[in-house]
């Protein structure tokens, strides 16, 4: 009889730079941040001396990508290094379930395939460019401020952000990491852009914006990078806690009002007392220079402006501005996008599922993680199976495609043409291969016919 499977969880996570210790008995100036933080110290500097070493040794093989991931039985570990000097490294747990053998002995079988080398990258990744999004650069932070510093912003921010990872939910949508694009007709998008125009006009701190529809994005005048992670942070984060914490404190600003408008970030009631709820500031463009703004959220419906402001402390009357400027407006725009995707969304509903993303402009699309779908989830085999394919595709660097045939007789078909990747999941268990191929050209022709080519 066969226990329950575990499931993949962290087991640690550090960030360290060796230049800061470099002396026998200067190890601990090494550490950055160690979680879990209660660890005895020797095993601390233990493990990044280990990590030190496998660096090191990897390095003379390829000096241009050292050591990336670290296989053990019940362990995974992944390496990254975002800035020169600094390593960041996770490990996480290898599932595994627990049977009775017939001789009575208890056998442990640990389920490697569960956890892919592509998925814990990007987690490590992403989770570098959210510290930086709201910090800045481990390097800014360092000769701004002092090493110090940083160990205290690395450590207040990780041990919250790390407790909002689920490794058993990651997936391949995480490797892309992209952008959900809504698309609209020529003279709604017009609209849309001449109001961005206006504001940004009208109100000469805001220095970037960005208009989102429904947790898709219409608009945005920042750089792709710094939109990507931004995107990230909005539809995985902010939005979904502005939801759960209901219209209780949902910045009302004065009732009744004329328009649906309401401040997402920003303060919470619009008067003369001191605001007690301060925005967030965000750092872009940190590959050239440092740019720290105020991110101000406004929303009327479905609709959300992000307003990227290059004032240290906004007044309370720049709000009160805002508010009387954006609310008409906004909940205006909202109600014409909102008869647009309604007339779109009637008899669209996707009967297979995929995904789909452009390398080159970030977009993707996904029928699987839709919210709205009434189709039904997506076995986990199955997902790592596209994961693997994808992989392959990142590996030979060229356009083809991949039939698999799997153990439940669904077939998963994944292409890659001109730097966009396309994955299908069929079930048709009789069809042969011809005829999947056929049916995918033809999903290929009648939903993705002008984003999507392939000979």
């Amino acid at each position: 009889m066969a226990t329950m499977k575990t499931s993949p969880d962290l087991v640690n996570f550090f960030v360290f730079n060796s230049d800061f210790g470099p002396k026998e008995g200067m190890e601990h100036e090494k550490v950055i941040i160690y979680i879990p933080t209660e660890e005895d110290f020797d095993k601390k500097i233990k493990n990044i001396g280990l990590s030190e070493a496998l660096i090191q040794f990897t390095e003379t093989f390829a000096p241009e990508k050292p050591c990336e991931a670290v296989h053990t039985q019940k362990t995974r570990q992944t390496f990254y290094n975002p800035e020169p000097g600094y390593w960041m490294v996770m490990t996480v747990s290898i599932p595994f379930s627990e049977k009775i053998a017939k001789d009575g002995i208890k056998v442990v079988e640990y389920h490697d395939e569960d956890v892919v080398d592509s998925i814990l990258d990007a987690v490590l990744k992403q989770a570098y460019k959210m510290f930086r999004l709201f910090n800045g650069t481990f390097t800014y932070l360092v000769e701004t401020y002092s090493r110090e510093v940083l160990r205290k912003r690395a450590d207040y921010f990780y041990t919250h952000y790390l407790k909002t990872l689920n490794f058993s939910n990651f997936d391949l949508l995480d490797v892309f990491s992209g952008i959900q694009f809504l698309p609209l007709d020529k003279n709604t998008f017009l609209k849309v852009q001449c109001f961005i125009n206006l504001v940004e006009h009208t109100f000469n701190p805001v220095k970037y914006t960005a208009f989102l529809y429904s947790d898709k994005l219409v608009w945005s005048g920042l750089e792709q990078e710094d939109m990507r992670v931004m995107f990230k942070y909005l539809v995985t984060s902010l939005f979904p806690s502005t939801l759960e914490s209901g219209t209780s404190q949902g910045y009302v600003v004065v009732q009744p009002k004329s328009h649906h408008g309401r401040f997402i970030t920003g303060p919470s009631e619009l008067n003369d007392i001191p605001i007690p709820r301060k925005p967030p500031r965000i750092f872009v463009n940190t590959d050239i220079e440092q740019e720290e703004l105020v991110l101000v959220c406004y929303k009327a419906l479905d609709a959300t402006i992000c307003l990227l402001i290059d004032a240290p402390n906004p007044s309370v009357e720049f709000y009160r501005k805002l508010d009387g400027f954006l609310g008409p407006q906004l909940t205006n725009l909202a109600n014409i996008i909102c008869e647009q995707t309604a007339k779109k969304q009637l008899g669209s509903e996707q009967q297979y599922r995929y995904i789909y993303f452009n390398h080159i402009n970030l977009a993707q699309k996904s029928s699987i993680h839709s919210k709205k779908s009434s189709l039904t989830g997506v076995a986990p085999e199955i997902m790592r199976l596209m994961g693997d394919i994808s992989a392959d595709f990142k590996n030979f660097q060229e356009d083809g495609e991949t039939y698999v045939k799997t153990m439940s007789d669904c077939w998963v078909v994944g292409r890659k043409s001109d730097q966009r990747e396309f994955f299908v999941i069929l079930n048709q268990k009789s069809a042969n291969l011809i005829e999947i191929n056929e049916e995918v050209k033809r999903l290929s022709m009648s939903h993705f016919n002008n984003i999507f080519f392939m000979d």
